[in-house]
């Protein structure tokens, strides 16, 4: 199965600390990767701790 990986909007053009998401991918998962290297280790996250991760950075929660 090929996954269609997304950088994360946070991420700069300069190389630096990125991670890549593949939506879509099971039901409920959430693949995430590092975009320096994608050959490496993928961790698997249920989707609603995503969504709890992604809305906790969104509202300052968390720092971005």
């Amino acid at each position: 199965m090929n996954l269609i990986w997304r950088k994360s909007s946070y991420s700069g053009n300069d190389g630096g600390n990125c991670i890549e998401v593949a939506l879509g991918f099971l039901p409920g998962a959430v693949p995430v990767r590092d975009s320096k290297d994608p050959d490496g280790p993928t961790l698997l996250f249920p989707a609603a701790s995503w969504d709890s991760f992604l809305a906790a950075v969104r509202s300052g929660e968390l720092p971005s």
